[in-house]
Parts: structure tokens; C-alpha cells; sequence
């Protein structure tokens, strides 16, 4: 049975830290890839001034192509609305019975499990894996995988915020990122020279 792990999140932009959690999680289980999958419309968070979510998908494209095992799933872009990871895996194991999909996700969405849609039926049908994010106590009495990883304390938002300001993203994304970002002219970037 084929092995997958799914790594789901705005990607608002996506970041190191994302492709960090995805890689290192990949070798830890042993998994054949991992699926970096942006929502479309996410339950929790919207904003205007966003990248749309066919934006948000060609960022991630980018930042897994050429790296072994990782790959962009535009899953969720393609089926639109709001995403609930419930319908999503149920959706996935329908199209793909023979695989074992492990869902992956950060210290701050165990916190919030209990509050997650359907989440008993949701247990039944994937494993969950964890990695810690600096800050949250990463704790659950549902049966999540815990795996140690290398934390970074990166978010999309300081990203953002970077961005916004003038400040440098050099090094905290992808160099494609950083051009994509400055071509689409994305997050109210004040700076054509931002560092990236």
C-alpha cells in the first residue's frame, strides 16, 4: 500500500518551514511522498488582500519543483469552496482506496483538534501526524503520530508583514517564491528590492 502524507495550509505564502515539516516528516515515516495541498477557501482565515488560491497552488508548484518526493496536490483549488479536511480525505480514499494517507499537521492545529469538523469520523479514516511548533503545547488525547522535527519559527504572516514593510524574506522562502511574489506583485509589497 502506497504511503502518503498530506500537508495541508493556505500557503499564504508557502515558506521553508512548510517544505522543512513536509521533508523531514517524509523520512521520518518512511512515507513514498509527501502532498503539499493548498485550501481553496480555509474554514478559519480569509483576508482580501490574499493571494487567490490559484496563486497561493503556482507558489507551491514552485517551491517542491525539483525536490525528490515532495509534490503540489491542487486538490482542494480544483474542487473550490470551503475546505474541511474530513471531506477531503474522504473524498481522496474514493479516488485512491490502495493508499494510507497520513495527514500532517503543527503543534498549533492539534491544540484546536477537539474543535476540528467531524473529527471522531475523521480519526477512522487517516493517521494523523504531528510535529511541534514553537509555542503550543502540541497536546491531544486523539492519536496523533508525533514526529520531532527541526523547529523554525516562521509563519506566512511574518512573511507578510515583511513584505509589507520592505523588510528581507532572503532565506525564509524559496528564491522562486520571492520572484513569483515580486512578479504578481503580491501582499502589498512596497519594494521592488526586498532582499529575496
Amino acid at each position: 500500500m502506497k504511503k502518503v502524507g498530506l500537508l495541508g495550509g493556505t500557503f499564504n505564502p508557502p515558506h521553508i518551514g512548510h517544505l522543512i515539516m513536509a521533508n523531514e516528516v517524509k523520512h521520518a515515516l518512511q512515507l513514498d511522498e509527501v502532498r503539499l495541498m493548498p485550501t481553496s477557501i480555509p474554514p478559519h482565515k480569509a483576508d482580501p488582500s490574499d493571494a487567490t488560491p490559484n496563486q497561493r497552488l503556482s507558489m507551491v508548484e514552485l517551491a517542491v519543483s525539483g525536490i525528490p518526493g515532495l509534490s503540489a496536490s491542487s486538490f482542494e483549488v480544483d474542487r473550490g469552496g470551503i475546505s474541511y479536511t474530513f471531506d477531503t480525505i474522504k473524498a481522496l480514499k474514493e479516488q485512491e482506496p490502495d493508499t494510507d494517507f497520513h495527514f500532517i499537521i503543527g503543534g498549533d492545529m492539534i491544540d484546536m483538534l477537539p474543535n476540528w469538523y467531524k473529527i471522531d469520523e475523521l480519526m477512522k479514516i487517516v493517521k494523523f501526524v504531528g510535529v511541534g511548533r514553537p509555542g503550543t503545547e502540541g497536546k491531544t488525547h486523539y492519536p496523533v503520530t508525533m514526529v520531532q522535527i527541526p523547529e523554525i519559527d516562521l509563519s506566512s504572516t511574518l512573511i507578510r508583514n515583511r513584505l509589507q514593510t520592505g523588510g528581507t524574506i532572503q532565506f525564509l522562502v524559496p528564491e522562486k517564491i520571492g520572484t513569483f511574489i515580486r512578479q504578481e506583485e503580491l501582499y502589498g509589497i512596497r519594494s521592488a528590492d526586498n532582499g529575496s
